[in-house]
């Protein structure tokens, strides 16, 4: 009796570890992206234009690559957003450190000067964009830190105005007439004048052409950042998806087409050519494949030293940078 008694008990552990355990894991893991994307989202609804997201540019001082989460550009905004999803009661120190308390992890953090990170962000932006011909006045672009999350608590409000606290954040409105608007601009114009349309439209371009992280879309409108580093599974599904490969593949989206009784499933893998001429690909150029479901993305999330692996039948879409 006893034995069963503990069998059933470790079976248990193990049920609860594989189908919650790990799903607490990645929702952990997706919840600093979706604030991000959903961050740009609403910013493009507030200011218009066009919000850049998971740029990964490289910093000619250092030799390495800098991740920005967020480049906003319109006709009369250009600025470097950071997004820092943070929660619990948070405190500035007197190095421009934040001090958490009771957030996420339940322990006490430090995080490095978000002001003075973002601003040096904004600062390696402008040389790449100089590098590939783009003439910016010193200190074109302004830059902020917005803090989406409805849990964070600030302790003597004595955040910089560079930062845009949640209560802030929830307060902006899109409509002109709203006394909130004029603020909006505000925060993100710094008085610049509209750009030039030839210099938004280079501006665009280059951006769009910059080097960003690969972007996976999970059921749930989840999102991970990151880099995509291969296919796993039975040879004949992995060989089928030999042709998706970087430099010759932007975009990916799967849908389940079949289940034959107790046979797996199969996903249709939808794929098309890159196209370096245009950011899009005619219907005629759209590539199918059929795999198992039980097909695996290996990739390697920005925000992780890990590398994760994520199932096709998971994953709504992905998008590889060239």
């Amino acid at each position: 009796m006893w034995v069963e008694i503990i069998c059933g008990l470790i079976i248990y552990q193990l049920y609860r570890l594989f189908f919650y355990g790990t799903t607490h894991a990645l929702d952990v893991e997706t919840s600093d992206f979706n604030a991000i994307f959903s961050v740009a989202n609403r910013l493009e609804k507030l200011c218009g234009g066009k919000a850049y997201v998971g740029l990964n540019i490289p910093d000619a001082d250092t030799g390495t690559r800098k991740n920005i989460d967020i480049v906003l550009i319109s006709k009369g905004e250009a600025a470097v957003i950071s997004v820092k999803n943070v929660s619990g009661f948070v405190s500035i120190n007197e190095d421009g450190t934040w001090t958490c308390e009771g957030g996420r992890s339940h322990r006490k953090e430090r995080l490095p000067d978000p002001v003075a990170e973002v601003k040096k962000r904004a600062s390696i932006l402008e040389s790449y964009l100089e590098q590939r011909g783009v003439a910016l006045p010193e200190g074109y672009f302004s830059y902020k830190v917005i803090i989406p999350n409805p849990n964070f608590r600030e302790i003597y409000r004595n955040f910089p105005p560079e930062v845009i606290t949640y209560d802030q954040w929830v307060q902006l409105e899109p409509e002109p007439k709203s006394m909130m608007f004029g603020w909006v601009k505000g925060a993100f114009n710094g008085g610049k004048k509209a750009m030039q349309d030839s210099f938004h439209q280079q501006l665009n371009f280059i951006l769009g052409t910059a080097p960003m992280w690969d972007r996976l879309e999970l059921k749930g409108s989840k999102y991970v950042l990151g880099e995509f580093l291969e296919f796993k599974g039975k040879e004949e599904d992995t060989q089928a998806l030999r042709h998706i490969k970087r430099s010759k593949v932007g975009h990916i989206a799967t849908q389940k087409t079949s289940m034959l009784g107790l046979a797996h499933s199969k996903l249709q893998v939808v794929y098309y050519p890159r196209d370096y001429r245009s950011e899009g690909a005619s219907s005629s150029e759209w590539r199918e494949v059929e795999v198992r479901s039980s097909t695996e993305v290996v990739f390697h999330p920005s925000n992780s030293n890990k590398v994760r692996k994520y199932k096709l039948s998971s994953i709504t879409s992905m998008s590889l940078s060239a």
